[in-house]
């Protein structure tokens, strides 16, 4: 404690309204080694010895002797002192030819006045002022002089002239006089008997001829609203208005104001009727809010927005945009995107055969470590280039214009194609959240019959009966060996729309699974259904595992569109909606009623990093009409639309976090003897088995959080901050569907940390398992189509002479074709790769100094300890072969919900935030 209180300042510390008057001791419920696998304990402080991580020790500022002069002198004769101000600036590293005559426009005029000026204000009233006390305007030093350091960051000083009775520093403003905006890191005030005050910023300090306020930053001390010291209050409360804006007008890009809007961006209806799309958000459509920009309407639809296309950036607030590393990453994804692509682009251009792989070896030839000659080499001969061309793009062809080797093919090349990898994938691979437990058999949907045809399923008995080891159905039900992954509710209602475009074919499909007595799954039906308009022999079809060469041909077809399906909901349900769009509505109102200096707004704060801007990227090139969701999945122009039904039909809030969610898909059972209270129906489950380890070291560290602050329930109630900012989310940017009777109420600390634990675990886990294999997993296509162009022929089809007479080029001319591929590749291998200023779970900016507040800086330490043993615990289990649905020959190791990662494709690593 005390090396903490060397680094806050003791006033920090010791003079904390929290630390002091607290009467619940802050606890950490993370336990030793040999409890990781039990169920996580919540013990307190003064039950366990804690030990706090060693710090690297920080100069404490010399007290000033004005200062220590001043203490002789009675009150009423108050001296001035001097007291530093160190800035921390992190500078651009790469700047265009404007941005570098601005630079030297600053450096100059910095020195006639047009400067940087900081003003220090105090927590304490000045009783003649009635207003909060005020240091001198200090300007910061040595700006011009520094103006060619190349350094990432550079520090400035301020010199400040305050009273001996100024009180505690509370807040800062800082006031840009230059043209140029700047990226201000940090503030540490150095002079003050009580040690450094530090002031952490990340924010851009717009320049006062775009903005003319000051811009205010406070201490890094919490406070609840009803604890502000009385110099705050009116700038706590002004600095939250300032935020929400009014809701009118365009927002520049410069602005930091925080509103909501509905998705009616999404399409363009002034080029033409095909290029419009339904508005998502509202008693039509319901869907989540995202962040007004403000743009006006289209011209030819007054409830459209007008679009913002590339290279013009989206609006977010300013501090929500990429940093320069983050820019720069995408920039170079960018890049080689058009590289990969280009060999393809040219030979579907210029070549008369130009849609299908013909082989499984054209396939091959995309990546790098491929030596055959194919696509890039054959074919790249017969283009109309001039032959020095063709030979350069030949020597350069094995690097920068093929992709990397999936991970799905690194171990085994044909494991893809096997039944129990692709049994394995449904709880070890990149959607490991759609499996369920067989309840009833054979299924039942809920869809209106009148609408959508029979209820009943076409499973019967005799296709799974052979299956099952012995067992009868009710012996396999009753001992939990039945299980399915069934999209038939989500898909048939779009099915007559999808099949309808051109190029694209659908079912919509059930898959049995059963459990062997090894503890792996195995398929041993596929349901494949159309809607009602189709003939009755083909509305529903059931195919079981092959018995001779025709029907593993169909069983193989049979699987691609299950994986079609599968990556569908994938992408636009289980990754889109549920941690992106979802999110946004909760980051939102954090801004915009959330102090600061709130501490739940301090815990949050690193899992709302850069979600805006990957959400309005999205909506720019990713989920807009003809973007590359549209293009590159079968559901084509009806992909948001099954993204807002799933919304509608099937989200909740309150089933979203982990164990609630096991449970209601029936794959847990609530049980107090065992780790973590549940009991898994599939014991070697990696998705589940590792998420419960970090849901739980979350969930830990969140109750001892909120613990800390909240001791009683009248505390939550009466924190107006804490009461408006989840109103706010659920009302407005969950308008939709605030009337659901689900909605977790917030009334006790309990309600609190569950409602948190969820929001970090979808911003940080969740969306890691379900993000960052989809290019090892879905890059190599065939694994995972995202898009099927034909259905399974029936021998009385014309082209079902074709399938037998070639399955395998049959196969391929339903996959997706050669630029839908590789398309989807380049899209799948931006949205996996690490950024190199990536933060992880467990991490944060300025780890010794983000709160002012010891004892929570210690708290944050043993959780980043809990996540590293967690970490070696997924290592070890990777190496259990008795685990072998992760351990085993040619089988992948499950590390998407490994802690850390380096930066590109790396499989593992679990951010903070949403933040690709």
């Amino acid at each position: 404690m005390a090396v903490v209180k060397e680094i806050m300042g003791c006033s920090m510390v010791d003079g904390s309204s929290f630390v002091s008057s607290s009467k619940v001791l802050l606890n950490h419920g993370f336990q030793q080694r040999n409890q990781l696998l039990g169920r996580p304990l919540w013990v307190p402080l003064e039950k366990r010895g804690l030990h706090l991580r060693r710090v690297v020790r920080q100069p404490v500022a010399a007290v000033s002797e004005d200062l220590m002069k001043a203490s002789a002198v009675p009150a009423e004769k108050a001296v001035k002192f001097k007291v530093r101000a160190v800035l921390t600036v992190k500078k651009k590293n790469k700047e265009d030819l404007k941005e570098t005559l601005v630079k030297h426009l600053d450096s100059l005029t910095d020195k006639i006045g047009r400067n940087v000026v900081l003003e220090l204000i105090s927590t304490e009233i000045d009783p003649k002022t009635r207003a909060p006390r005020k240091s001198t305007p200090a300007v910061v030093k040595d700006w011009s002089k520094k103006t060619n350091i190349k350094a990432e960051r550079v520090n400035y000083t301020a010199e400040f002239t305050v009273d001996s009775n100024f009180g505690d520093p509370g807040a800062i403003t800082v006031t840009n006089k230059h043209q140029k905006e700047f990226f201000l890191e940090s503030i540490t005030i150095e002079g003050f008997a009580c040690g450094p005050i530090h002031f952490p910023c990340n924010s851009w300090v717009q320049s006062k001829k775009d903005h003319p306020g000051k811009r205010l930053f406070f201490s890094n001390k919490p406070y609840l609203p009803g604890e502000t010291p009385a110099g705050l209050r009116a700038l706590r409360e002004q600095e939250l208005r300032d935020l929400r804006g009014d809701g009118k007008g365009v927002r520049k890009l410069s602005d930091r104001i925080y509103d909501y809007d509905v998705y009616n961006d999404l399409g363009n209806p002034d080029n033409g009727i095909n290029s419009a799309r339904p508005m998502l958000g509202g008693e039509k459509i319901p869907f989540p809010r995202r962040c007004r920009t403000g743009r006006p309407p289209s011209e030819t639809d007054m409830h459209a927005e007008s679009r913002v296309e590339q290279p013009f950036p989206m609006y977010v607030p300013r501090d929500e945009q990429f940093e320069e590393v983050k820019q720069d990453t995408f920039s170079d994804m960018r890049a080689k995107a058009v590289l990969h692509n280009l060999i393809p682009g040219l030979k579907a251009s210029m070549l008369a055969d130009k849609q299908d792989f013909k082989l499984f070896t054209d396939i091959d030839c995309l990546y790098k470590d491929d030596s055959k000659v194919g696509l890039h080499d054959e074919q790249l001969k017969k283009l109309p280039l001039p032959p020095k061309v063709i030979d350069t793009i030949q020597e350069s062809s094995q690097g920068i214009f093929r992709y990397n080797t999936p991970k799905i093919l690194t171990k085994d090349k044909f494991a893809w194609l096997r039944d129990d990898e692709f049994a394995r994938q449904a709880i070890a691979g990149i959607n490991p959240v759609n499996i369920e437990k067989l309840k009833v058999f054979p299924p039942v949907s809920n869809l209106d019959p009148e609408i959508h045809g029979p209820q009943e399923s076409a499973l019967k008995e005799e296709h799974i009966v052979g299956h099952l080891n012995g067992m009868t159905i009710e012996q396999a039900l009753e001992e939990n060996k039945l299980f399915i992954v069934d999209f038939h509710d989500i898909y048939l209602p779009f099915l007559d729309r999808i099949n309808s475009l051109d190029g694209r074919k659908a079912y919509a499909t059930r898959t049995i699974f059963f459990l062997t007595p090894v503890g792996t799954l195995k398929p041993i039906a596929i349901e494949l259904s159309l809607p009602p308009s189709a003939p009755i022999t083909r509305a529903k079809r059931v195919i079981t595992p092959p018995v001779d060469a025709t029907s593993d041909w169909t069983w193989k077809l049979a699987k691609a569109h299950v994986c079609s399906n599968d990556a569908g909901v994938h992408q636009l349900v289980n990754h889109w909606l549920r941690t992106h769009a979802c999110m946004e509505p909760f980051i939102l109102a954090a801004h915009r009623q959330l102090s600061a200096m709130h501490p739940i707004f301090k815990l949050l704060d690193p899992h709302m990093r850069y979600t805006l801007e990957i959400n309005g990227m999205a909506r720019q090139t990713l989920i807009n009409a003809d973007g590359v969701i549209e293009s590159c999945f079968t559901p084509g122009r009806y992909c948001m639309e099954i993204s807002a039904s799933a919304y509608k039909n099937f989200w909740r809030f309150d089933l979203e976090g982990l164990p609630a969610d096991l449970i209601r898909r029936g794959m847990a059972v609530p049980d107090p003897a065992q780790p973590h209270g549940l009991k898994l129906l599939i014991e070697d489950y990696p998705y589940a088995n590792d998420g419960l380890l970090i849901w739980g070291a979350i969930e830990n560290w969140v109750k001892t959080y909120v613990a800390h602050y909240y001791p009683s329930p009248s505390v939550v109630i009466s924190d107006r901050e804490l009461q408006a900012w989840y109103s706010e989310a659920v009302n407005v940017g969950h308008a939709d569907l605030r009337h659901a009777a689900w909605w977790p109420s917030l009334s006790t600390p309990d309600d609190l940390a569950s409602i948190l634990t969820t929001l970090i675990w979808l911003a940080s886990a969740q969306h890691a398992a379900l993000n960052f294999g989809q290019y090892p997993y879905g890059g190599y296509v065939p694994n995972r189509p995202p898009l099927m162009r034909r259905l399974i022929p029936e021998p009385t089809d014309p082209e079902y002479t074709n399938f037998l007479n070639d399955p395998q080029r049959y196969y391929l001319s339903a996959l997706p074709g050669v630029l839908q591929s590789t398309s989807f590749m380049a899209v799948v291998d931006t949205l996996s790769t690490h950024s190199p200023d990536e933060e992880y779970i467990g991490e944060r900016n300025h780890p010794s100094t983000w709160s002012g507040d010891a004892e929570i800086i210690e708290a944050s330490y043993e959780f980043s300890a809990e996540i590293r043993r967690i970490e070696k615990e997924i290592e070890k289990r990777n190496a259990e072969f008795s685990r072998r649905n992760r351990c085993g020959a040619g089988v992948l190791p499950y590390e998407l919900l490994a802690p850390s990662s380096g930066p590109g494709v790396t499989c593992r690593g679990i951010p903070n935030s949403v933040s690709i």
